[in-house]
């Protein structure tokens, strides 16, 4: 569908470097990047807002880097939405088709198949100042949507909305592709976005890409420290790694040993979810290599979980329920036993970023 070639572009403070990218047909590719990464830039390129210094992108079998932004078959919705404030939400709507020189007719059923598909209808002859932020956001939508675009580009669409309307827009996102087909690439700070939306992602970090892959893919094998302080992966401890088989024991500076499910020897970094570690009063029957005794230092309230720190010989992270919290009497100064699969256990070279 869309395919992006060796893409380089300076804004002033912002960049994109040697960026490459292929979004297959019909995809929710969703963009994760710290703040300055270059990823509104790199939307706004593909729109052809601003023209690479060097790179191509291809949408189809045609080349775009050089087409007028309204002969792309691109649309693009922004955090602000940027809606018209004089215009009624009709007139937000219908003003690309008019650009277009769409028939009278014609823009009047489009208007109205695009209010009906997003149950807008009633708002036609509202201002946006009118609006609260999941309508403004529909009308939006409906903007980019009624000019029938190949790909949609949301850059933070959902950041300015109240949880309850931010979880409403996500079922009307994943709706929007499964009826119309449309691929759509997102940037998105939630991670929430990603597990609900993403079929893939990709993370930038200073204006290039680090690493893509299936939502699953990243988040469990990220390629770098980087990556896995920027996911919020629970533990990343460094150690030095001798193998056995298929299985390495891993030492850590601090002089207590754990296994993983990896052939890398040599000066490491692993990464474990905090969720994949089992916390209990006593060892239990486990197909699970690894069970570490150790101390909590300290626990933290997460929302509907727990976060509880322990003291294994290193610093190691539990992810629990309340329930299981509370049955464990877990408090600051508990001895527990921490069991996690090797499997589980993800080892990258210490050279990583």
């Amino acid at each position: 569908m869309l395919r992006i070639e060796s893409l380089s572009i300076t804004l002033g403070e912002f960049s994109v470097r040697d960026v490459s990218l292929e979004i297959r047909p019909g995809e929710y590719f969703i963009i994760l990047g710290p703040t300055g990464a270059g990823k509104t830039v790199l939307l706004e390129t593909i729109a052809g807002i601003h023209t690479p210094d060097s790179g191509r992108i291809i949408l189809g079998d045609k080349e775009i880097t050089a087409t007028e932004p309204r002969l792309r078959k691109i649309g693009m919705v922004y955090q602000d939405y940027m809606l018209f404030p004089h215009l009624t939400v009709e007139d937000n709507i219908v003003f690309g088709l008019r650009q277009r020189k769409v028939p009278k007719e014609k823009q009047q059923a489009l208007v109205a198949e695009m209010c009906a598909f997003l149950e807008i209808g009633h708002l036609k002859k509202r201002y946006p100042g009118t609006l609260s932020g999941g309508e403004q956001q529909r009308v939006a939508l409906a903007r980019a949507l009624v000019l029938k675009p190949e790909i949609l580009l949301l850059d933070e669409p959902l950041s300015a909305l109240d949880g309850r309307t931010r979880e409403r827009m996500r079922r009307e996102l994943s709706r929007i592709r499964k009826c119309t087909g449309t691929t759509i690439i997102q940037i998105t700070h939630h991670f929430d976005d990603v597990f609900a939306l993403a079929d893939r992602i990709a993370i930038m970090r200073e204006g290039q890409i680090i690493q893509t892959g299936e939502t699953s893919e990243v988040f469990l094998h990220p390629v770098d420290t980087f990556v896995a302080e920027f996911l919020g992966i629970g533990n990343i401890i460094r150690g030095t790694s001798s193998r056995s088989g298929d299985i390495a024991r891993i030492m850590t500076r601090h002089g207590t040993a754990f296994f993983a499910a990896s052939g890398l020897t040599g000066d490491v970094v692993a990464t474990l979810h905090a969720e994949d570690v089992i916390l209990s009063e006593a060892p239990f029957a486990s197909s699970a290599r690894n069970c570490l005794s150790g101390t909590v230092t300290e626990i933290i309230p997460a929302g509907s979980t727990i976060r509880v720190i322990l003291d294994v010989g290193f610093p190691l992270t539990a992810l629990l329920t309340r329930e299981s919290c509370h049955e464990l009497h877990l408090e600051p100064g508990s001895t527990v036993c921490a069991t996690f699969k090797a499997s589980a256990v993800h080892v990258i070279p210490a050279g990583s970023i």
